[in-house]
């Protein structure tokens, strides 16, 4: 009987290891610059307001502005978007640096 019961409480053991093991989360970076109009307006990426938001705050930033202008903001983004459909293979941070002279 007992070489019976010794492999259940090794199954038994190995899952309640399994269950109580910690989730892993997965890590998702992205490099911003290889983004396309396509992948931007599809949603291929994350949700386009947010590739929006981290473009705005890179360039001004790099302007070191620390103002937040949210009407601004909304316009930028329909900037972006209309510049994309129109030119889809383009990267998005090149499409930011011809809408709003961001590169200069």
């Amino acid at each position: 009987m007992r070489i019976v019961t010794k492999p259940k409480f090794i199954a038994a053991g190995l899952f309640i290891c399994l269950v109580a093991a910690p989730p892993a989360h997965a890590q998702v970076t992205l490099d911003v610059s290889k983004i396309t109009c396509r992948e931007f307006l599809h949603d291929t990426i994350t949700v386009p307001d947010n590739i929006a938001y981290w473009l705005s705050g890179y360039y001004n930033g790099k302007r070191s502005s620390t103002v937040f202008d949210v009407n601004g903001l909304e316009n930028y983004v329909r900037k972006v978007e209309d510049y994309c459909l129109r030119n889809q293979d383009t990267t998005v941070m090149k499409a930011a640096e011809i809408l709003l002279g961001a590169g200069k």
